[in-house]
């Protein structure tokens, strides 16, 4: 399935409906108001009741889909998108989780229970979370839920059925005939090693691989396929979860990153699996807890006094990592004059400080999208993702830890290498080097092609190593910065004298430079954040201001970021011609350049 929800760039917002009664007027206006500012649509998500005595249509009942259908026709009827989350709250649970379908760890039942959501009013316990690690769960779970919404439909237009971030608790996961599986596997028994697991790290890292394993085949894969069942799109956050999300991305239709719980260059893992995939559209749950966060009910820091510049910067941060669909969170439900909130996120609607200004933005936000779903990703250097090492490694510092990663295998802290920022580089992962080949001078890795491959990790799974030592032999120019060692628990026969054969290769180096198979496309000194889309001769460059580099959660609060003149000189070279450029960036300004080899034009962006 190749169909895009997004029929156009026009970012959408995420509409919190609160539960409570459903009013079909409210529904009407409030999405007039948002076709009139600039959206392009909704995803609706059901929470808990503002009014703690008063909760809505039971879920999943008649009059609970009624208001939800009823809402995506008159979306339709305006040009507008409706996307459904999946479920109420996050992650996927609730009352209607029978014990067998439940969340499972070793030492039993999960404890965790679901929050926030539809069922039940603040403070009170919520149903089961879903087991994420069975496919057949999850299998009655959609299938519930898409046949309440009266899925798939010719009513309104496939809608994009969003899962959220993971947020099962990572302790001790299990289900049932893991134990088996593992054993299979590895060839030992995990059960006497589970109750001291942190003490065993290469048994802890075996146990995570084949997490990892389970997360991709239990619930990645098998919920895309039942989005299409259900004739929908499937919209994914892969982030949080414990696995390899490249590749859990890489198996939606549209991975989904978030900022700015999460920095903005962590929507380049979103945008590597779109590029290795083919997908076109790659979203970001965008303006996120700016300032902070602030557990339920909030308000979070500076909450509804959101500077227009950091938002701009954020969103720009966002599309120079390679996102081409702002998902504004977000819009409560609420009627003319309402007074409903939610807390840690960006108000969106009339009586939003913003009102005035969000009709210009999505504006602007609409036509850089615009130009970066032209053609394909440019990038011409891979770089292969540490999973082994933060599969090997335990908690961040805690001055690291965030309210959205506790973990080194989440990947927070995981960046691109500066150096290598002129080649635009993309994340790849073992799952597509197996299928990888080498020749005529390209690395053809899914849909994407490089000239070279970079690899900078402690750890080296030995399918990996193998896989590295196959595309070297077959010309590879290849970067292995450091020898690494093989992780788990009963190691590989041959893994010294293939790393060995490996680095004797006269096109593998310790040295990049020694390596860099062409030249960059963009050379000079303190070069600032873009994105790059080759469309037939030319290429279609978005530069952001050099502000959003310093962008990290939380954003402090009246700083003048973003607010400064300045100057970025730079080389591009295209199809062998060299081009400078000079882009003097006025308070958060953006440029949109259009390179070919016979000259680049250049558009400043306000």
């Amino acid at each position: 399935m190749t169909t895009s929800i997004f029929t156009s760039s026009r970012p959408y917002t995420r509409w919190w409906w609160f539960s409570g009664p459903i009013d079909e007027a409210v529904v009407r206006y409030q999405l007039e108001w948002l076709a009139a500012n600039g959206f392009g649509g909704v995803e609706i998500a059901w929470m808990y009741p503002q009014d703690n005595s008063r909760l809505g249509a039971p879920w999943l009942s008649a009059e609970w889909a009624a208001s939800a259908r009823f809402a995506a026709e008159y979306a339709a009827s305006l040009g507008l998108g409706c996307d459904f989350t999946l479920g109420s709250a996050w992650p996927f649970g609730g009352f209607h989780v029978p014990p067998e379908d439940a969340s499972q760890t070793w030492r039993g039942p999960s404890t965790q229970r679901l929050e926030k959501s539809w069922e039940t009013p603040l403070g009170v316990e919520g149903g089961p979370i879903l087991n994420h690690l069975d496919r057949h769960a999850l299998a009655r779970y959609v299938r519930r839920v898409g046949a309440a919404l009266g899925l798939p439909t010719a009513r309104f237009p496939a809608p994009g059925l969003f899962c959220d971030s993971w947020e099962v608790a990572p302790d001790a996961l299990w289900t049932a005939g893991f134990d088996v599986a593992f054993r299979q596997r590895y060839g030992y028994d995990i059960l006497p090693y589970l109750p001291e697991l942190d003490a065993h790290p290469h048994v802890r890292y075996d146990y995570r691989k084949l997490i990892a394993e389970y997360a991709i085949e239990e619930f990645y894969r098998p919920y895309t396929e039942l989005c299409h069942e259900l004739g929908g799109s499937a919209r994914v956050q892969c982030h949080g979860a414990p696995t390899d999300i490249v590749a859990a991305y890489a198996l939606a239709d549209i991975p989904e990153s978030e900022a700015i719980l999460f920095d903005v260059d962590f929507a380049t893992f979103a945008a590597s699996a779109a590029a290795l995939a083919g997908r076109p559209v790659v979203s970001a749950e965008a303006f996120t807890c700016v300032y902070g966060w602030a557990p339920c009910p909030g308000p979070g820091p500076h909450q509804g006094e959101e500077r227009l510049i950091d938002l701009k910067l954020i969103a720009d941060g966002l599309i120079a990592n390679g996102v081409n669909q702002i998902i504004w969170h977000g819009m409560p439900y609420n009627p003319p004059g309402g007074n409903q909130r939610f807390y840690a996120t960006t108000h969106v609607g009339p009586d939003s400080p913003l009102a005035s200004e969000f009709a210009a933005f999505n504006a602007y936000m609409t036509q850089v999208c615009d130009q970066m779903r032209r053609g394909r990703p440019y990038a011409d250097v891979a770089v292969y993702l540490p999973l082994e090492d933060g599969w090997m490694a335990g908690e961040l510092p805690e001055a690291l830890q965030k309210p959205s990663s506790k973990y080194v295998y989440e990947l927070q802290e995981a960046k691109l290498p500066p150096a290598l920022k002129g080649w635009r580089p993309l994340w790849v992962t073992t799952h597509f080097l197996r299928d990888a080949v080498y020749s005529d001078g390209k690395l053809r890795c899914g849909a994407a092609e490089f000239s070279w491959l970079y690899v900078d990790v402690a750890w080296l799974d030995a399918a990996a190593l193998a896989d590295l030592l196959r595309l070297a032999r077959d010309g590879l120019p290849l970067c292995l910065a450091q020898r690494p060692q093989a992780p788990g628990h009963r190691q590989p026969a041959h893994f010294d004298a293939q790393l060995s054969a490996l680095t004797a290769l006269p096109n593998v180096s310790t040295d990049w430079r020694r390596v860099a198979a062409s030249p960059p496309l963009m050379s000079g000194d303190d070069l600032p954040d873009y994105w790059c889309r080759v469309d037939g001769d030319a290429m279609i460059l978005f530069v952001a201001h050099p502000a959003t580099q310093t962008l990290r959660y939380p954003l402090a609060y009246g700083t003048r970021r973003g607010n400064e003149h300045t100057l970025r000189r730079f080389t591009l070279q295209i199809d062998g011609a060299q081009h400078q450029v000079e882009l003097p960036f006025a308070p958060g300004q953006s440029a949109l350049l259009t390179a070919t080899r016979a000259g680049v034009e250049v558009k400043l962006l306000a």
